[in-house]
């Protein structure tokens, strides 16, 4: 693994950190490639159950390395997309604890976990069009599904910042903060570490794939994934701890 790139196993839960604190965690290659590395080995070790992405440095991402950019350089993975992440997540689920500044590719990268914990003083945005640019990392498609329309089309066209306290009203976050981002995600991902593996994954796929389900099919499509959730040793382990007025001990089958 890239210096540019850190990573650290805590109790099932793999902290992913952008290392760049002197280019303010602008993503480059090297970290995209590492950001990709992670996410696959969060994805095939059982031993993980929750990924966070979080930067160095007080700060999370501020965007593309811009350098880099006029080199020639892509921080593009193929068939991840942006910073490894933001065409193609991890199928377990990952937290984005953010310090500082989400901007551009950064808000891109935060936008593409499936929850966000921010400190309050943090700041958000897509300025693109400020530099000439466009939001191409997902910001222009994934922000109007997330919050209204036209407060999306006003972020992209103006380039303006958001602070945190807009953005929990418009329910781009699920926790804020008045301490560290990263304890606080730290804390929220135990939640989930407490569950079901099997249930927690399954149902992170339903609600990210329903949204593309048509009235007529999504219960068909729903029920053909439940059985490995309701048929699996999990589950019995988790009635029977129930019953018996126990923590249960998953085994992810």
């Amino acid at each position: 693994m890239s210096e540019e790139l850190l990573t650290e196993e805590r109790d099932g839960i793999l902290i992913i950190t952008i290392n760049r604190p002197e280019a303010k965690n602008a993503m480059n290659k090297a970290a995209a490639e590492g950001i990709a590395a992670a996410l696959d080995r969060l994805d095939s070790d059982d031993n993980l159950r929750v990924g966070i992405l979080t930067g160095a440095g007080g700060t999370f991402c501020s965007g593309m390395d811009l350098k880099g950019f006029l080199r020639g350089e892509s921080p593009s993975i193929e068939g991840r997309g942006f910073g490894g992440i933001t065409q193609k997540g991890p199928v377990k689920p990952i937290i984005a604890a953010v310090e500082g500044y989400a901007l551009a590719g950064g808000m891109e990268l935060m936008i593409s976990c499936d929850l966000i914990v921010a400190n309050k003083d943090a700041k958000f945005g897509i300025p693109e069009a400020k530099r000439g640019l466009a939001a191409a990392a997902g910001g222009l498609m994934k922000l109007p599904r997330m919050i209204p329309q036209k407060i999306a089309m006003e972020l992209a066209l103006t380039g303006d910042f958001i602070d945190t306290s807009r953005a929990y009203e418009l329910g781009l976050l699920n926790r804020v903060t008045d301490g560290s981002a990263l304890d606080a995600a730290i804390e929220l991902a135990g939640k989930i570490t407490a569950n079901g593996p099997i249930a927690v994954r399954v149902s992170k796929q339903i609600v990210v794939e329903s949204g593309g389900w048509s009235q007529d099919e999504m219960w068909d499509k729903q029920s053909a994934l439940l059985p490995q959730v309701f048929m699996s040793e999990d589950a019995r382990e988790g009635a029977a701890a129930f019953a018996e007025k126990r923590a249960p001990n998953w085994k992810g089958k």
